[in-house]
């Protein structure tokens, strides 16, 4: 589902509780686009409501009918962005006894960097915000990446019972390490095409790691 979609699956409300008519919710989305495209170009605290408000050709006031101040409106971004990427957690499914799940992982991997290549400056807000410790950003973090933790968790306990991978592995702790390598990779993966690494090397390394983490060979 498309941000847009959630967007307009919530119904979103206005500041004072009034239910958002048509042109209400086209507005909010407006300001919400202008928000992640002045993202590219300006840290969440050098971006100021006027910016956004002129970005749409409204004023501050009509901003704040729909948000209490810029970080809220990263964080709706947040919420959006982090929605979008829990189907990919569907290529976890099932067990992967007897399985060559390998195509699977790497569209996993190929997903996630994906996911960072539409929305890299929403996403590197919300992370930086959450490791400054703001519990609105980690939770919507930790929200979107739980799914994934749980699901490799799950397939190294059960590599584990069927006497496949190392038993002295932490499945959770596993989980915690794959959800980070991911995410690592897919943030940074252009810092890496001046070393030579393209995207498809960067796809198969990332894709065998966790493939032979997962599966014990």
């Amino acid at each position: 589902m498309t941000a847009r979609g959630i967007d307009a699956q919530r119904a979103p409300i206005a500041l004072d509780g009034r239910a958002l008519g048509r042109r209400g919710v086209r507005t909010r989305r407006r300001m919400l686009d202008a928000t992640a495209e002045l993202l590219e170009t300006h840290g969440v605290r050098d971006l100021r409501v006027v910016d956004i408000a002129r970005a749409v050709g409204a004023s501050p006031a009509t901003f704040y009918q729909y948000f209490h101040d810029v970080e809220e409106a990263v964080l709706a971004l947040s919420e959006e962005v982090g929605a979008e990427i829990g189907p990919l957690a569907g290529l976890l499914d099932g067990s992967w006894a007897g399985a060559d799940r390998r195509r699977a992982v790497r569209e996993l991997v190929e997903g996630f960097l994906d996911h960072w290549d539409r929305h890299r400056a929403v996403l590197r807000t919300r992370n930086l915000a959450a490791q400054e410790g703001d519990p609105r950003f980690r939770d919507v973090r930790h929200q979107a990446l739980h799914p994934f933790l749980v699901a490799f968790a799950a397939l190294v306990s059960d590599g584990q019972a069927a006497g496949r991978g190392a038993p002295e592995l932490s499945p959770v702790a596993t989980g915690s390490a794959l959800v980070a390598l991911l995410e690592r990779m897919a943030a940074f993966h252009r810092d890496l095409e001046p070393m030579g690494v393209s995207r498809g090397d960067l796809v198969e390394t990332t894709a065998r790691i966790i493939h032979q983490t997962v599966v014990g060979v």
